[in-house]
């Protein structure tokens, strides 16, 4: 299996991925997303949109408000809860995420390093509003989607007369100021999340519970990840959040050079919050901290409660949240798919993509740039394939057919079509399989349904 460093080459060569600030030396946990980076990105949270919204009866949509009044956050327990501890070298003055500095690690001013206590570092960004910065104008970028949606839940509740279990999606940006950031994309201080949030009636969540972890897993099967690449850990009790029940993290292998389990981490977690957040952001309610210190909530303006006509009362539903990293995701997807394969005496590095996820999905290659018939011909094949299908095609005409196929393999387009002298004769042309490199000859004008029943519609 590929290590991270091939995919760090391969996403600065190509164009997946670029430094942040990379002009001005770079700003830590950052990330750009290029061509071909954008692409594959969309396309993933395209795939869990399409399973989770549209092909649901289930499911509402939301894209709330990134900038969050600090009531919000600190009702939630945010301000009081959401830290990491952190520690000091008192040799190289370097800070460090204490729970997972390795003690046995050099300083880089000799022997190893002299740490002190660990403290508690909150990780929210704040910021302020308007003209005038002072403690009324306090807001925090979110640490988390998941706060967005509860305090829409009763909006979204009276705007579609939903019944019982039903969810609320959210794709979204979300913002941790992370001690350490590292390992690529894999944490950094900016990056997107696909939540949801499932309610249901209390003493039906565990049961949605262990759907939720089913379906997520088998989400990622279907779009191309290997079953031995995945496993899911439930965390034991003294593991849990304090306002889980339970929660199943599903794992990938983003380390494959380390030993054991080891190789695994967090690619999303399945959580069953119970009713903790909605008591919490409940007019009345309260939030109740770990150690046991309860807030009352004295700022909400509504109840967030579900009137359950079974029973003719008013309920707080429990809550199971499916949450997966967009970012990890796309990593797990461009590592699972990255092959090199002993091709003639030379190696292919081909990206055997689902072919939904795809960033390209086509590439329409003339075999003689300097002939306008067939030129012409291949232009047109792209235009109608991106006007009428909606399929990202490009033209590529930079080079010989065989460099380009190699190109193309290298960022997963799973079908070339090559335009030739033939094409000119009798409207057909060549159409070229990425993971098999078998070719077949096409009809121009079959192109279309050719490929709608091969490439998946997101």
């Amino acid at each position: 299996m590929v290590d991270l460093d091939k995919i760090i080459s391969l996403c600065k060569r190509r164009g997946f991925i670029f430094q942040g600030s990379e002009q001005y030396g770079g700003l830590q946990g950052t990330w750009d997303y290029g061509p071909l980076g954008v692409e594959l990105k969309n396309n993933v949270k395209k795939a869990w949109w399409k399973s989770m919204v549209y092909e649901r009866e289930d499911m509402e949509g939301l894209d709330s408000s990134i900038l969050l009044n600090s009531l919000i956050l600190k009702y939630s327990g945010h301000q009081d809860t959401f830290s990491d501890p952190m520690c000091d070298c008192r040799k190289c003055k370097k800070r460090f995420r204490a729970d997972q500095v390795d003690p046995n690690e050099k300083c880089s001013e000799g022997g190893l390093h002299d740490l002190t206590e660990p403290r508690p570092f909150n990780l929210m960004f704040k910021t302020s509003y308007g003209p005038v910065a002072s403690e009324d104008s306090i807001a925090y970028l979110r640490p988390e989607t998941a706060q967005g949606i509860f305090v829409n839940f009763k909006n979204v509740l009276d705007s579609t007369n939903r019944k019982l279990p039903f969810g609320i999606a959210q794709i979204g940006k979300s913002f941790r100021n992370e001690i350490t950031p590292r390992n690529f994309i894999f944490r950094v201080r900016e990056f997107e999340q696909m939540e949801v949030e499932y309610f249901v009636m209390p003493g039906e969540d565990e049961k949605v519970y262990e759907e939720w972890i089913k379906e997520r897993v088998a989400w990622y099967v279907k779009y191309g990840i290997k079953p031995e690449n995945l496993k899911t850990l439930a965390q034991k009790p003294e593991e849990l959040a304090h306002y889980s029940k339970a929660t199943t993290d599903i794992l990938y292998r983003f380390f494959p050079d380390r030993e054991g389990d080891k190789q695994f981490d967090e690619v999303e977690g399945i959580a069953n919050r119970r009713d903790f957040d909605l008591t919490c952001h409940n007019k009345g309610g309260k939030l109740v901290l770990p150690d046991g210190t309860e807030v009352p909530n004295q700022h909400a303006v509504n109840k967030m409660t579900y009137f359950d006509h079974v029973s003719n009362s008013h309920v707080i539903p429990y809550v199971v949240e499916p949450s997966a990293g967009v970012d990890r995701a796309f990593l797990a997807f461009l590592m699972d798919s990255y092959e090199e394969e002993t091709v003639n005496d030379s190696t292919r590095t081909v990206l055997k993509l689902h072919p939904a996820l795809a960033p390209i999905k086509v590439a329409v290659l003339p075999l003689k740039k300097n002939k306008p018939e067939i030129v012409e011909f291949a232009l047109s094949i792209k235009k109608d394939l991106m006007k009428t299908s909606g399929m990202r095609t490009v033209y590529d005409d930079t080079a010989g057919i065989g460099k380009l196929y190699r190109r193309q393999d290298e960022v997963g387009t799973p079908f070339c079509i090559t335009v030739d002298f033939d094409t000119l004769e009798n409207s057909t042309v060549t159409v070229r399989n990425r993971d098999t490199m078998e070719q077949e000859r096409v009809s121009a004008d079959a192109l279309r349904a050719y490929f709608s029943d091969k490439i998946e519609t997101l």
